[in-house]
């Protein structure tokens, strides 16, 4: 199937280039986003014994720690493997990896976001701000909302992107975060961190 065969072509190449898109077009030196702490991201709360989601594309995340209320559409992967991301030019929108879960399914659901574009702070530009203890909404389709609670962020190099933290495995509902991060570099015109929010569905 076409999902097998691609998805670990997308994986090894977000954290060097496919999350590199974020910050293309930003021609500005831009405001550094918040650095997340450096502490490894461990869950601060038991997962509930919730009943696994049917599958439904999400449509709206909520974050309102960090005053984030934004449209999610979805995106794939581009012929060469590498995960697309919303539109350069519509920074206020969240991609959900539709090749991944889907909010809610058992397993690590994937949402990107922008963190800056050449107009400005992006959707995700204080995903670092976030702590764990925090919560996140996701609005399905199926006009169900389901919560998930942050277990930690982590600022990662993009060469050493946690794939199988991201990707991997699971036997719960969890949601991956992801953006762009830490030193911009002007002659890339890239972002040479990942910013990754780890959470669990707790309602």
């Amino acid at each position: 199937m076409w999902r097998r065969r691609t998805l670990p072509a997308v994986v090894a190449l977000l954290g060097v280039s496919g999350l590199g898109l974020i910050t293309v077009g930003v021609t500005a030196d831009p405001a550094r986003p918040p650095r997340p702490p450096v502490d490894a991201p461990t869950r601060t709360h038991p997962a509930p014994d919730l009943a696994p989601l049917p599958r439904a594309a999400p449509v709206r995340v909520q974050i309102p720690a960090i005053g984030v209320r934004a449209e999610v559409v979805p995106v794939g992967a581009d012929a060469a493997g590498v995960l697309e991301v919303p539109p350069l030019d519509r920074p206020t929108l969240a991609g959900w990896y539709r090749h991944g879960v889907s909010p809610g399914e058992t397993g690590n659901a994937v949402v990107v976001g922008h963190v800056d574009s050449p107009a400005g702070p992006a959707v995700f530009f204080d995903l670092g701000r976030l702590r764990a203890g925090q919560e996140i909404q996701i609005t399905r389709a199926d006009a169900r909302v389901t919560t998930f609670t942050v277990d930690g962020v982590r600022s990662y190099p993009k060469e050493h992107f946690p794939t199988t933290l991201v990707y991997g495995p699971s036997d719960i509902a969890g949601l991956r975060l992801i953006t762009c991060g830490g030193r911009f570099d002007a002659g890339t015109g890239n972002y040479v961190d990942n910013i990754v929010v780890f959470a669990t569905r707790t309602a």
